[in-house]
């Protein structure tokens, strides 16, 4: 192994010598620990540490970076208390999550930390988002985000990259290529000869590096993050090395070849720099033993805090209280002055005002800026906000949610446009495994509000017409809002943007245009999780939201002697049971009606709760209405089968008799 020293100081030469050497000391007491059954799992970076110790030495402390399981040496050298990772790794009150997490499934904004999920793709994308918020905010940063060789088979390093490229984002993007994700040697895992040949395909520099060299990468990383500095752009790095251990100790090596194995032995990055050092007479044995020593003693006094450590302890109570970041309502109330106009108007004011009111708010989505989005929401927002905070997007959606989040992290807040609600599919994994989890898990927030265009009954066709809120309702973390009329769009969008937490803000494709009511020109807020009472009666209650609750105003004006009572949900995720529950008390019976098809849907929650909880106080069944057990279809008649409107009034006018 050839070493090359031009330039560095003899103290940063023995600096990463010892940077290297602490790591592995960690990951040997680890080992010993997981065999005596003191932490549950380990996954091994040994033989790797030149990587992360390289890369974390050349960034400055303010940057950010985004490591993996194998990347211990970027923890240790931000200075990461070892006491709280060995805390974090036996689920001790002292690490980063109070045990609700495990092994480096964590952040640490005090050491610019990023933890990964174990869905490995979006943590680059959310790299993304922070290098985007240093270049808007013209912060000479680059941003450095690490994923294994097999993680590049996956559609978000793809599309993190082209998101970097085609905004020109200093995103240093860096493939720990260690020979095998898991079992799966790297010639069944890509056809190129090298990774860092995929940077050609976005038009970014790349490099190929010996990961087990630590000078090359610490000269490589330092050089290029000098250059990224001054001249923001996205730069693959390939760093070729091995993993010597399993992918995690239980999985073993036995489909490693011995030789192979052998010969990767002999290229050990600590071995073979301290042999460099010590022919460069920069180091000895008195002296390695005098580091390691200390080291040593470093790590049993914090391994006997860590032990020493409280088992979390919770209530029911706090556990629920901290899925979400606190968000204390403000009220903010308009004058009087009111103009009648669409609830697609008013989607687009409430978006513009926050725009004004929020300086650090970008949006983000397909086609949205000169064109306006394919609805016009955004028409003329270019010229007013400017193209650096209304920004058009690559059709990626999980790339631009984990960049949504990346924004949130830098104290930013984020508005994505879903061009249709269905598209959502494509960014699901990001939302409900970072966006929803990230607070409860380690604390933070995710400051982002996903604008979902949704619905039927406009001859869309199965990819344009879902409404698709059940897949939200059922994660926690994530708030859902669902707005029937125009009042309440512009007030409810506005406090989701105020709210610190990820916000799914359904809007209904089909009541975009037909739509009106009296808004308020001013800016102003209306409270998440508080239903609204659009009509009083005492024969039985009607429970819908979005386009339901017009179909169900439609279906009433029918049946002028049924005096029904009819909620508007508004607000989804929290839920207002308790505004359902009084009115239940009241006439004893209860219809619920949503566009989602029946089965697993909201209605099926509601039932259920006004069951558990106001039982003696029905009259009769409670019954849900939902659409066909069908995609949507496309043609017209077809279309009016699948929608529950003729079904609701049959069920409305039962219920009545009952």
């Amino acid at each position: 192994m050839q070493y090359q020293k031009t330039g560095i100081s003899n103290q940063t030469l023995l600096s990463l010598y010892e940077r290297m050497v602490k790591p592995r000391m960690v990951e040997e007491k680890m080992l010993i620990l997981l065999r005596q059954g003191k932490i549950s799992k380990w996954f091994s970076g040994i033989g790797q540490e030149a990587i992360s110790v390289g890369m974390a030495s050349a960034l400055l402390p303010e940057e950010y970076i985004l490591p993996m399981h194998r990347n211990l040496g970027v923890f240790t050298t931000r200075g990461v208390p070892l006491h709280r990772l060995f805390s974090q790794w036996q689920g001790k009150l002292g690490g980063f999550t109070k045990g609700r997490d495990r092994s480096f499934h964590f952040g640490a904004q005090a050491y610019r930390l990023i933890g990964m999920i174990s869905h490995l793709g979006p943590q680059l994308g959310v790299a993304d988002g922070i290098a985007l918020a240093d270049l808007l905010r013209k912060e000479k940063k680059v941003t450095a985000v690490f994923t294994g060789e097999g993680g590049t088979s996956e559609g978000d390093f793809h599309e993190a990259l082209n998101i970097a490229s085609v905004w020109g984002l200093p995103v240093l993007f860096c493939i720990e290529n260690n020979g095998y994700g898991l079992s799966t040697p790297t010639y069944e895992q890509y056809g190129c000869e090298q990774l860092s040949d995929r940077g050609l395909g976005y038009g970014m520099k790349s490099y190929t590096i010996d990961g087990n060299n630590i000078l090359e990468v610490y000269t490589t990383v330092l050089r290029l993050v000098k250059q990224m500095r001054e001249h923001p752009e996205p730069v693959l790095l390939e760093c070729n090395t091995f993993r010597m251990r399993g992918h995690e100790e239980a999985s073993g090596t036995k489909y490693v070849p011995d030789d192979l194995m052998d010969a990767w032995a002999q290229k050990d990055p600590i071995i073979n720099y301290e042999a460099y050092l010590i022919d460069q007479g920069l180091l000895d044995h008195t002296q390695i033993k005098r580091i390691k020593d200390r080291i040593e003693t470093e790590i049993n006094e914090h391994i006997r805090l860590a032990f020493d450590d409280q088992v979390p302890q919770s209530t029911e109570s706090k556990e629920l209280k901290d899925v979400f970041k606190d968000f204390v309502y403000q009220q903010v109330n308009p004058n009087d002055k009111v103009k009648k106009i669409r609830f697609i108007d008013a989607v687009s004011d409430g978006l513009r005002q926050s725009m004004v009111r929020h300086d650090n708010l970008i949006i983000m989505g397909q086609d949205i800026a000169e064109y306006g989005g394919v609805f016009k929401i955004t028409e003329g927002f270019v010229p007013l906000f400017g193209k650096e905070r209304v920004r058009n997007t690559p059709i990626c959606e999980s790339g631009i949610v984990g960049t949504a989040m990346g924004l949130s992290i830098k104290g930013m807040k984020a508005v994505v446009e879903m061009q249709f609600a269905d598209f959502v599919s494509s960014g699901f994994n990001p939302i409900v495994n970072y966006l929803a989890k990230s607070h409860y898990r380690w604390g933070e927030k995710a400051d982002v509000v996903i604008r979902m265009p949704c619905g039927g009954d406009v001859g869309a066709g199965p990819f344009h017409s879902q409404t698709n809120e059940a897949w939200f309702t059922k994660t926690p973390g994530l708030k859902v809002v669902y707005p029937a009329f125009p009042y309440d769009a512009k007030g409810l969008l506005a406090t989701a943007i105020e709210d610190p937490n990820p916000v799914l803000f359904f809007e209904h494709k089909a009541l975009y245009r037909s739509i009106y009511q009296e808004v308020p020109e001013d800016y102003y807020t209306l409270p998440l999780g508080r239903a609204k009472i659009i009509r009083t009666g005492d024969a039985l209650t009607v429970v819908s939201y979005g386009a339901g609750v017009h179909w169900a105003l439609e279906t009433l004006e029918k049946h002028p002697e049924i005096e029904a009572e009819l909620i508007d949900l508004r607000t989804l995720a929290p839920l207002d049971i308790d505004t359902v529950y009084a009115s239940v008390v009241k006439t004893g019976k209860l219809v619920i009606l949503q566009e989602d098809s029946l089965f697993g849907g909201l209605a099926s929650d509601i039932a259920a709760l006004v069951m558990e909880n106001c039982f003696e106080y029905l009259d009769g069944p409670i019954i849900r209405v939902g659409s066909l057990e069908t995609p949507i279809p496309f043609a017209k008649n077809l279309e009016d089968m699948y929608l529950p409107k003729k079904r609701f009034e049959k069920a409305l006018v039962d219920l009545w008799s009952y």
